[in-house]
């Protein structure tokens, strides 16, 4: 452990990489590992709850007075009253560690009377380990980084995820990529949350934006984003975005111009734009049945044809 990094972050430093031991030897042989499913399409492994535990009893033996909010147990470990809460995901990507799919990590959060204070980010498959204290800046590998340069949104990559939960609205999203991908030099959708938060910390790409995401998935990452110099909100660009489950990030210049585009898909949008976007849904629900698009009562067939998604 590092004498110049705060006592805490080295903490969760040795605790990512327990975890990553974990994973890496299960990575050996993945078709052994013990799956359950959750719900559909949302997986969790005995690799899972391992990491989980082993990051959790390195913590608690360190922090014995700390509260816990864990994607897997929740928050039954610990003080849950406690001004230091540690929030974690194990195993950010357990879809694509299941497949042996090399894009997953492990991500751990301090968040101290609400706010958060320390982060770790853990790829175990390439030993890249990305960490930030509030006010000290954004590292990989003991080396300082910084949002992307980059000013114009057509010339930046941009990462996110697809619904993939019963109940997710896919034509919303469908919509969201569209307005996005038609502006931007690329869409890309690695699956780890976490893991696209370091890398826009890192500069690798220039934004990410995704909705229905938990504390544990963007808790570490939002920390890197912006003592990497970047900027994190809902699609509003309101920076209280922790619990609302919808979360953006960028590069300042980049997430200025990301939000007019995101605007409208916020569960904080106006009714307007709401109705909007459901308009916008019917007629792509239309178009994938093969049915003529008509318009509503309020347009005529110019404004109908203008609109149509793609």
């Amino acid at each position: 452990m590092s004498s110049s990094l705060h006592p805490m972050l080295n903490v969760a430093i040795k605790a990512a990489r327990a975890a990553g031991a974990i994973i890496n030897r299960a990575a050996l042989d993945v078709e052994a590992v013990r799956i359950s499913q959750k719900q559909v399409n949302d997986f969790v492994t005995e690799v899972d709850h391992a990491s989980e535990a082993a990051i959790i009893d390195t913590l608690l033996t360190a922090y014995p007075d700390h509260g816990f909010l864990a994607e897997e147990s929740g928050n039954q470990h610990g003080n849950p009253d406690a001004d230091h809460i540690w929030i974690i995901d194990p195993l950010d990507g357990t879809t694509n560690f299941i497949h042996g799919f090399p894009v997953y990590c492990v991500s751990i959060a301090l968040q101290v009377r609400g706010r958060i204070e320390q982060a770790v980010v853990y790829d175990p498959s390439r030993n890249d380990l990305f960490t930030a204290t509030r006010g000290r800046g954004a590292y990989l590998n003991d080396r300082r980084i910084r949002v992307s340069k980059r000013v114009r949104l057509q010339e930046s990559l941009i990462s996110t995820g697809f619904p993939f939960r019963p109940g997710d609205n896919f034509n919303h999203y469908l919509l969201m990529m569209g307005d996005v991908m038609q502006k931007t030099a690329g869409l890309r959708r690695p699956g780890a949350a976490a893991l696209d938060l370091a890398y826009v910390a890192a500069g690798f790409t220039e934004g990410f934006f995704e909705t229905g995401l938990s504390p544990w998935d963007v808790a570490a990452g939002s920390l890197l984003v912006t003592e990497a110099g970047g900027l994190v909100g809902n699609f509003t660009g309101e920076s209280d975005f922790l619990d609302q489950r919808e979360m953006l990030a960028g590069a300042p210049r980049i997430y200025g111009q990301l939000v007019p585009l995101l605007h409208k898909y916020s569960k904080f949008a106006g009714a307007g734009e709401k109705a909007e976007v459901r308009e916008a849904s019917r007629k792509l629900s239309a178009l994938k049945r093969g049915e003529a698009v008509e318009a509503s009562p309020c347009e005529g067939p110019a404004a109908a044809d203008s609109q149509a998604p793609f």
